[in-house]
């Protein structure tokens, strides 16, 4: 123990030495973590809509009314012509086309079904998505009404309908900061961590130290222990200055044990600094670990289900996630601090992450090639 904390001790006055380290590891992931919980959503804030209104009536324009009244849409204009609508979506002028025939009141007060054509620019499928699905809500709420007054108007009754009351457990303002800034976090904790372990036994061989601890009787689980526990350290301090800055900055609920949690991102950095350090110790120059760890860690990200839930994957690709540690963490990190999920519930990616960070430490062991 007094080997590995003296190589601790060398990392830490090496890595305070470097001037150009400390803002990296301090500053930038903090920076990033504010910017990007807000820049990384997919909330729809302002559609740009163009209305084709052939009708002209009351009925119409009390249906753009509507439209106007949401906070999610901003009608950018009224055109007669179809060919100046497109010309709109082509230029990116706007984001939807609303057409309203010509009938379209006269059909409604009469009983009869009147159609409206949306025209949405589905070059991003998920805004699309969002967009049809804000503009059947206005449209069928309008609807909706229209048939409460000519029921009324025709026979004055007293409807009943049906209310449905929605409970959103775990997030009831479906405020979409709450669900990113855990996976970010995750995220940021994780290159930053992975990187600076992946680059420390790279730049020894560079600088041309390595040789001078290769003939020291140190053995090789000790260097490798030695070199992984600083930025262990420095990953886990991040990790709950982060937490820190949710809580303060976006209330983010802290609903399950921190304990719980410290204990599981532990054992996850863990993994993942261990593979830096196995990357490292194949690697024969910095250029070579970065195109590597870009790799992994692009890959790694993408799949991990910041983004898109990973049960809507393939098959394949679910399978393939087995390797994956950003999946384990990422479902983990979310259910313990919205959820409040106990040990029981995060047992299995506890366990395997356990397991993983014993195989890919003793492969980075086995991998560091040491020379007397």
């Amino acid at each position: 123990m007094r080997t590995i904390g003296y190589i601790i001790q060398k990392e830490f006055i090496q890595i305070f030495r470097d001037k150009t380290m400390l803002p990296i590891i301090i500053i930038m992931p903090f920076v990033q973590l504010i910017v990007l919980v807000y820049a990384a959503t997919f909330e729809m804030k302002q559609i740009d809509m163009v209305v084709v209104d052939q009708d002209l009536s009351t009925t119409s324009r009390q249906l753009i009314s509507k439209f106007q009244g949401s906070p999610f849409f901003v009608l950018e204009g009224n055109t007669f012509s179809m060919d100046e609508a497109e010309d709109m979506i082509k230029s990116d002028k706007a984001d939807i086309v609303m057409v309203i025939p010509n009938d379209f009141q006269k059909k409604l007060m009469s009983g009869e079904t009147s159609a409206i054509q949306l025209i949405v620019n589905a070059i991003n499928a998920t805004a699309a998505g969002l967009t049809n699905a804000y503009s059947s809500y206005v449209i069928a709420d309008f609807n909706k009404n229209i048939l409460t007054e000519n029921i009324n108007f025709i026979q004055p009754i007293q409807t009943r309908s049906i209310d449905v009351s929605y409970s959103y457990w775990y997030n009831p303002e479906l405020n979409y900061k709450i669900y990113m800034l855990p996976g970010i976090l995750v995220i940021l904790v994780t290159i930053i961590g992975a990187f600076l372990a992946a680059l420390n036994i790279v730049r020894e061989k560079e600088m041309g130290t390595i040789e001078q601890i290769n003939v020291t009787p140190i053995q090789k689980y000790q260097f490798i222990t030695g070199k992984l526990l600083p930025f262990w350290i420095i990953a886990m301090a991040e990790f709950a200055f982060g937490l820190t800055l949710g809580k303060l900055l976006f209330d983010i609920p802290i609903v399950g044990n921190l304990g719980l949690l410290f204990g599981f991102a532990g054992v996850y950095l863990l993994v993942a600094l261990s593979l830096g350090l196995l990357i490292s110790t194949m690697a024969s120059n910095q250029q070579q670990v970065m195109f590597i760890m870009f790799f992994f860690l692009l890959t790694f990200i993408l799949m991990s289900g910041i983004f898109t839930p990973v049960e809507s994957m393939p098959d394949w690709a679910q399978k393939v996630n087995i390797i994956n540690p950003f999946a384990y963490f990422m479902r983990v990190i979310r259910m313990v601090l919205l959820k409040g999920s106990g040990f029981s519930d995060i047992s299995y990616e506890f366990y395997s992450l356990l397991i993983y960070a014993s195989l890919i430490f003793s492969l980075a062991v086995w991998r560091y090639r040491k020379t007397a």
